[in-house]
């Protein structure tokens, strides 16, 4: 099945602490269906000190979001559905409320 939601697509989150916020995303992890989204659902991690890292500490970071709690954002920034057509013997992806192809 072909992927609707890709990296590098703008989506808006639809529940959780996060719900109405927008942002891109960054890495699709498709066998967990999960995706990271920049600068959403932050997380606080505590790390070790490395020879990477010398100082260690609280670091933040983005924690993934399943892909049923994140919509695409049409042209207007609302969330949408995602569909398939052919043009010009290729398959795109439009978004279902405007009809724009994304």
């Amino acid at each position: 099945m072909a992927a609707k939601i890709k990296s590098g697509d703008n989506v808006v989150v639809l529940t959780g602490k996060d719900k109405g916020r927008t942002g891109k995303v960054t890495r699709v992890l498709p066998t967990e269906n999960r995706v990271l989204v920049q600068g959403i659902n932050m997380v606080q991690r505590h790390t070790r000190p490395t020879q990477a890292d010398p100082q260690g500490g609280i670091k933040n970071k983005e924690a993934s979001l399943h892909l049923s709690n994140v919509a695409i954002a049409d042209a207007n920034g609302k969330a949408s559905r995602v569909g398939f057509r052919m043009e010009d013997g290729k398959k795109v992806r439009f978004a279902k409320t405007t009809g724009d192809v994304i």
